[in-house]
């Protein structure tokens, strides 16, 4: 073997996921000030962050779960119920503060009920999660049914809508912020952290080493569930809206998120870091074709396409390396003495 192929094939091994989506997100930027001017006004990017902030918010306690090599697809109806909750409320004359704080206690009410069935009952997380996206969503309806609330106190919807102070970025997105450097602490520098990786890689050796497994998945779908309820009280002031519908589909994009982030279907791999980009590449990606006047339709066609390749690609570079491995070892055993 030469040493120019030599040298290719130890940087394509050292070359991580997050550094190929840090390019693409470069190239992302790029091309989107090429293709339209207004791309990289401060308004265009407050715009930007906030319109994926709801995503973003889900994704987090998403990527530990899938981690663990468990799913949940409840997140959006989850959105979607805490915002008619809220409503509802404020309908009712309930102060808000004490109405955040419901709806909140009603998202981790969610997440417990599909820990418990995944838990107590030891069914498929994917199973469980299809059946209570629908029965999360109904519940919605029956809470507001086609209507709407909208009256929400001034305060609440400037901070749904507002900036901090001096910059372009969205109240609401100092919130993601600040919980994606919570998240990356835990799963990069706790025990906990550790416990997802070695429950996702090998459950069975994880439960011989110690971990609390079925507490450890209980937690992560209350968490799942109370930031899921986070994310829709902060759609309701961002839209003014309490409605039904309110994220429906927001599932898919993010899961699209966090499998494009270098997170393993399989679980064991992934990082916080990855997800954070990949949830930017995305954003810019949706942002660049609204300015151009792109249909829905096609919006919807570039998300199925993006959970399809991040699937796929992972995967993908995961096997080559893999296979580069196996074909060192074969030279090296070859090898004469």
């Amino acid at each position: 073997m030469s040493e120019n192929e030599s040298s290719t094939r130890r940087l394509a091994r050292r070359l991580s996921w997050e550094a190929i989506l840090g390019a693409l997100l470069l190239i992302a930027i790029s091309g989107g000030g090429f293709i339209n001017k207004d791309f990289l006004t401060a308004e265009n990017w407050a715009n930007l962050l906030a319109n994926f902030v709801e995503i973003a918010l889900m994704a987090l306690p998403l990527s530990l779960i899938v981690i663990t090599n468990e799913i949940d697809l409840s997140v959006a109806s989850i959105l979607g119920l805490s915002s008619c909750l809220l409503g509802l409320l404020w309908e009712f004359k309930c102060p808000m503060p004490a109405a955040i704080v419901i709806c909140l206690f009603a998202g981790a009410l969610c997440g417990a009920l599909n820990g418990f069935l995944i838990v107590r009952f030891r069914l498929p997380s994917l199973a469980v999660t299809i059946g209570t996206l629908a029965l999360f969503r109904g519940f919605a309806f029956i809470l507001l049914g086609d209507t709407a609330v909208a009256d929400f106190p001034p305060e609440y919807a400037a901070f749904g809508l507002g900036v901090i102070a001096h910059t372009f970025v969205p109240a609401p997105f100092a919130i993601f912020i600040f919980l994606a450097i919570v998240f990356w602490v835990v799963l990069h520098h706790t025990t906990i952290g550790r416990s997802l990786y070695s429950v996702g890689g090998n459950q069975t050796a994880a439960f011989f080493s110690g971990v609390n497994i079925h507490r450890l998945k209980m937690l992560l779908f209350i968490c799942s569930g109370t930031i899921s309820a986070l994310a829709g009280i902060i759609y309701t002031f961002r839209f003014s809206s309490s409605r039904a519908d309110n994220g429906t589909g927001f599932e898919l994009s993010a899961i699209a998120a966090v499998f494009l982030g270098g997170v393993m279907v399989q679980g064991g791999k992934g990082t916080i870091t990855g997800v954070v980009l990949s949830l930017l590449l995305i954003g810019i990606i949706n942002n660049v074709l609204t300015l151009a006047d792109v249909s829905n339709e096609i919006l919807r066609i570039v998300t199925g396409s993006l959970l399809i390749l991040s699937v796929l690609l992972p995967n993908l570079i995961a096997s080559t390396r893999e296979r580069w491995r196996f074909m060192r070892r074969q030279r090296e055993i070859a090898a004469p003495v």
